[in-house]
């Protein structure tokens, strides 16, 4: 479909350019953390002058909050939606949803992202505020619903929501980190996808009431 007469390519260029600095933001902090990622590669790896970005944001700090809003937050939209709106039994969907996260974590820079934020925290604070609050405990918080829904279905042993949500996700954590921070340096490489499979069964064994069970 032709674009409409009215809606020139510079202004359409103009709307998208906070998505390019945010999609050229996420390569630059992946390859050189938060401390050493600078304006001007962002804003050359992006298209754009110094001058353009900074007509956009104002600081390094409101380049990474979009990052998140324009890649990581989208996931976290899917994530309720499956979680909360799939009607399926609470053993299905965690060996469904562990995978997916894998494969995620493989296709996108998150692992580098989290080991960023985990590193520059103490010098960067506003860098876990944001990854905190617009991701972690969004995740964690929707998880914790389904497993309360699933408690009061009979289907999962009474507990902390949160903690248990913890214990589903917190491998899956140690494995992206795992990838990013030692297998570079000679460690042992990993199979996301195979630790999200064999750690369904370990969790959901501790977890699932037995008459719930298959």
């Amino acid at each position: 479909m032709p674009e409409p007469a009215d809606q020139p390519k510079w202004r359409r260029r103009k709307e998208a350019r906070p998505r390019d600095i945010a999609a050229a933001a996420l390569e630059i902090f992946g390859e050189k953390g938060f401390a050493r990622a600078r304006i001007d590669e962002i804003a050359a790896r992006a298209g754009v002058s110094k001058g353009t970005l900074y007509l956009y944001f104002e600081t390094k700090a409101d380049i990474f909050r979009a990052v998140v809003r324009e890649t990581v937050t989208p996931n976290i939209a899917a994530f309720e939606e499956a979680v909360l709106g799939l009607d399926m039994p609470f053993a299905e969907l965690v060996r469904m949803l562990l995978p997916r996260f894998a494969e995620m974590a493989a296709a996108m820079p998150i692992g580098r992202i989290v080991k960023m934020v985990v590193g520059e925290s103490r010098n960067f604070p506003e860098l876990a505020r944001v990854w905190h609050d617009d991701v972690v405990d969004k995740a964690v918080s929707v998880l914790a619903a389904r497993i309360e829904r699933a408690q009061a279905g009979g289907e999962i042993r009474p507990g902390d929501a949160r903690v248990h949500a913890f214990s589903i996700m917190g491998p899956m954590l140690l494995g992206v980190l795992w990838r990013e921070t030692f297998t570079p340096v000679g460690g042992v490489a990993i199979d996301l996808v195979a630790i999200a499979h064999q750690h369904a069964d370990i969790v959901l064994g501790g977890l699932i009431v037995e008459e719930a069970r298959p």
